[in-house]
């Protein structure tokens, strides 16, 4: 008899689209039957939220990565009798800092004057680990996802995040069994920023990644595989 597979729906993060999952995806075919989200043209997290229930299975294990966890958190505090498993990858639950939004803002209006090239430019290598910046077709790769949105879409996103609903609650409320994985080189969502997360849901497992940047599941994506197949199991 053919063992079914758990249905799993992958949230996309900022600027990112299938291939930002598709990696990871294609390690879990034998155990996972794989739905990727992604979210140009939304500019709200509870829309994207909304959005995933509309267009998921009925219940489903939920992974999110960076923007995406927020995304994954929003559609468990809507529908949590629907979620089977959750993992949170390389993301956040602190409120909106005021040091943040001068940085978002700054690339906004690079996006307006120059493009979604130079946004690229000055967004994706701080996001890499040394291994993930020196791969020329990983880079590649990653500069025509980002690049694939307008300034338009941009903004939405960014939007989105400026003004995100309140996260720590919603994860201390998780009964299901979590996830919670970053990576060693990740400045922007670090290991310590997880470590305070696993505090407020006790059944959570915290997974390291070595090596990689912000840009886990495709910088090292047998290793979050890895975690991910060990996350389904339980």
């Amino acid at each position: 008899m053919t063992k079914q597979k758990t249905p799993m729906v992958l949230l996309s993060g900022l600027l990112c689209d299938q291939r930002i999952w598709q990696p990871v995806a294609d390690q879990l075919t034998d155990v996972a039957e794989c739905h990727i989200f992604s979210f140009a043209g939304f500019d709200s997290i509870e829309a994207m939220a909304s959005h995933v229930l509309e267009n998921s299975p009925g219940k489903f294990a939920l992974a999110g990565h960076s923007m995406g966890g927020r995304v994954a958190l929003e559609v468990y505090k809507q529908a949590p009798h629907r979620i089977t498993h959750l993992a949170l990858l390389n993301t956040g639950v602190h409120p909106k800092r005021d040091s943040e939004v001068p940085g978002r803002r700054k690339l906004l209006d690079l996006a307006d004057a120059k493009g979604m090239h130079d946004v690229c430019e000055a967004w994706l290598p701080p996001m890499m680990g040394p291994e993930g910046l020196q791969d020329d077709a990983l880079m590649a790769d990653l500069t025509n996802m980002v690049t694939s949105h307008t300034p338009a879409q941009f903004n939405g996103e960014i939007q989105a995040l400026l003004n995100r609903p309140e996260a720590e609650s919603v994860l201390a409320s998780v009964v299901v069994n979590t996830l919670l994985l970053s990576s060693e080189h990740d400045a922007w969502s670090p290991i310590s920023q997880h470590r305070e997360m696993q505090a407020l849901v006790p059944q959570s497992i915290l997974v390291a990644i070595d090596g990689a940047g912000h840009m886990s599941t495709v910088e090292a994506p047998q290793a979050v595989a890895d975690a991910m197949r060990q996350w389904l199991k339980q």
